[in-house]
C-alpha cells in the first residue's frame, strides 16, 4: 500500500476547517491514539498499538463527511474518535493514519416528544438535558454519562435505561445520518434496519456523523441507596427490583471489598454491601419493603436532576475501575450475564483467584462485571471457559474485533469501505470468540 501524503492531506483539512482544525503535533497525535484500553491488562502489555499522523477536529456533520471524503481520497486510514471512553482499544489507530476526533460536533438539532437528533460529538448528557427541558427522557444512555452520542452508538451498548430497553441496537437507533469511502464525502441517511447495521462496530462500516434516537415520557426518578451485611442479601433482591413496576432505570450492587474502593459517600458504609438503584417514586415503598424484608437497610433517597447520573457512574465497569485504581496492577475484569451470577456466586467468584463481582438488574437476565487477580492471559481465557460450565455467558474485554453482527459487518464493509480505510485492525472476518450478543 503506498503511503499517504499526509502533508498534502493535512494542508486540504486545514482548507476545509481552518489551522485549529488539523494537528499534525505529536502531542495531539499520542492524546488521540489511546482509549480506555490500559483496563485490560492484556491489551495493556501491548502498547502502543498505533499513533496517528494526523487528527482533524470537524465541528459539525457535514464536515465530518468532507473529512471523510479528502482521508478517503488520499488513500488514508481513517478511525473514528468521540471522547476515547471505550476500554478495548476500539479507538486506536493501529495503522496509524487519520484520527478523527468528533467530540467538537456537539450540536442538538432537533427534539421532538418521540426523538431526539444531534451530531455524533454531543455529549449524552447534553441530550438528556436538552429531553428535560421537554419534559422527555432518553431511553437509555452509557455509564460513562459524558461518552458522545456517536461514540455510545459505535462502540457502547447499554446502561442507563437497558433493564426496560435492552442494548442500544434494540429500537433505541431511529436514523443515522453516515459516512463512508463510497458515499464519496456525502452524507447517507438511513432509517430503520438499514440503520442497524453501523451500531456497535466502532465505525469499519461506516462513521455516525448524526443520529436520531428515541425518547419516552419524563420520570420523577429517586436516587435510592441501600446496603446489606454481606453480598447475598443484595444478590437475593437484585431480580425483584429490578422486575418493580414502573422498572427501574439501574441496580446495581457490589461485594463489600469493591464497596469499599468507591468513592467516599456516607450511603457507603464500612464493611457493607451497597446496593444502588434509580427507583421510579412510586416504587420507592416496595422497594424499600424488599430489602429491608432481605436483612438490608436504606442508606439514603435523594432526589434532583442529577440523581441519574450520579449512580449510572458507579454502574457497569465504573466500580472495577475503581477497584483497579485502589488496588493498581492486580485486577482484571470479563462481561458477564445469566442467572448463575446470583444462584452460584460462590463459584462465579471461585473461577478466578480473589474473585469480586459487580452485578446489575440487566434487561432479560442480571449481568456484570467479574473481576479477578491477573495471573496471564492463559488463565483468563481458562475462566472463561469455566463460566460456560458454570452457565455464565461472557464477553471478552481484551480485544478489538468487531463481535457483533460480524458475518453482516464485513458484508457491508465490503461495499461501503472496499479499501478497508475505516477504522483498520477492528474487522477481523476469522472471529471466534465470545459475542457482544451474549451479554443482555
Amino acid at each position: 500500500m503506498t503511503t499517504p501524503d499526509y502533508a498534502a492531506l493535512e494542508r486540504e483539512i486545514a482548507d476545509l476547517l481552518g489551522p485549529r482544525g488539523v494537528s499534525s503535533d505529536m502531542r495531539q497525535r499520542e492524546k488521540a491514539s489511546v482509549d480506555g484500553a490500559r483496563m485490560s491488562p492484556i491489551i495493556a502489555e501491548q502498547l502502543p498499538l498505533g499513533v496517528a499522523d494526523l487528527v482533524a477536529f470537524p465541528t459539525t456533520a457535514a464536515e465530518i463527511a468532507a473529512v471523510v471524503g479528502i482521508a478517503s481520497r488520499h488513500g488514508a486510514p481513517i478511525t473514528p474518535r468521540g471522547k476515547g471512553t471505550g476500554n478495548y482499544g476500539q479507538a486506536i489507530p493501529m495503522p496509524g493514519g487519520l484520527v478523527l476526533d468528533m467530540s467538537r460536533a456537539r450540536s442538538v438539532i432537533e427534539v421532538t416528544d418521540e426523538t431526539i437528533t444531534a451530531d455524533a460529538g454531543a455529549p449524552m448528557t447534553a441530550l438528556e438535558q436538552a429531553a428535560r427541558a421537554a419534559g422527555r427522557q432518553l431511553w437509555m444512555y452509557p455509564s460513562t454519562v459524558h461518552s458522545s452520542l456517536g461514540g455510545f452508538l459505535s462502540g457502547g451498548s447499554g446502561g442507563t435505561g437497558t433493564i426496560a430497553h435492552g442494548s442500544n441496537d434494540r429500537g433505541f437507533v431511529v436514523a443515522l445520518d453516515v459516512v463512508t469511502p463510497a458515499s464519496a464525502g456525502e452524507l447517507v441517511h438511513l432509517e430503520g434496519e438499514a440503520a442497524q447495521g453501523f451500531v456497535h462496530n466502532y465505525g469499519t462500516a461506516g462513521i455516525i456523523a448524526r443520529a436520531t434516537v428515541r425518547l419516552e415520557p419524563l420520570q420523577d426518578w429517586r436516587g435510592l441507596y441501600a446496603s446489606f451485611p454481606d453480598f447475598s442479601g443484595a444478590l437475593s433482591v437484585l431480580r425483584s427490583l429490578g422486575r418493580l413496576t414502573p422498572l427501574p432505570r439501574l441496580v446495581s450492587a457490589d461485594t463489600p471489598h469493591v464497596t469499599a474502593q468507591l468513592p467516599p459517600d456516607d450511603a457507603f458504609p464500612e464493611g457493607r454491601s451497597s446496593l444502588r438503584m434509580i427507583a421510579d417514586i412510586a416504587t420507592v415503598p416496595e422497594a424499600t419493603a424488599l430489602i429491608e424484608a432481605a436483612g438490608g437497610r436504606i442508606e439514603d433517597v435523594r432526589e434532583g436532576a442529577n440523581v441519574s447520573s450520579a449512580i449510572s457512574v458507579l454502574s457497569y465497569n465504573h466500580p472495577i475501575e475503581w477497584l483497579q485504581k485502589s488496588e493498581p496492577g492486580v485486577y482484571f475484569h470479563v462481561e458477564v450475564s445469566g442467572d448463575a451470577l446470583v444462584e452460584r456466586i460462590d463459584a462465579v467468584h471461585a473461577v478466578y483467584p480473589g474473585g469480586q463481582l459487580h452485578i446489575e438488574a440487566g434487561h432479560t437476565v442480571p449481568i456484570g462485571m467479574l473481576a479477578g487477580v491477573y495471573e496471564s492471559p492463559e488463565a483468563v481465557y481458562a475462566g472463561i471457559e469455566a463460566l460456560h460450565d458454570l452457565g455464565v455467558s461472557t464477553h471478552n474485554p481484551h480485544q478489538w474485533n468487531v463481535d457483533f453482527r460480524l458475518a453482516e459487518t464485513v458484508a457491508l464493509a465490503r461495499v461501503t469501505d472496499p479499501a478497508g480505510l475505516l477504522n483498520p485492525g477492528k474487522l477481523n472476518p476469522d472471529y471466534a470468540g465470545p459475542t457482544k450478543g451474549a451479554i443482555r
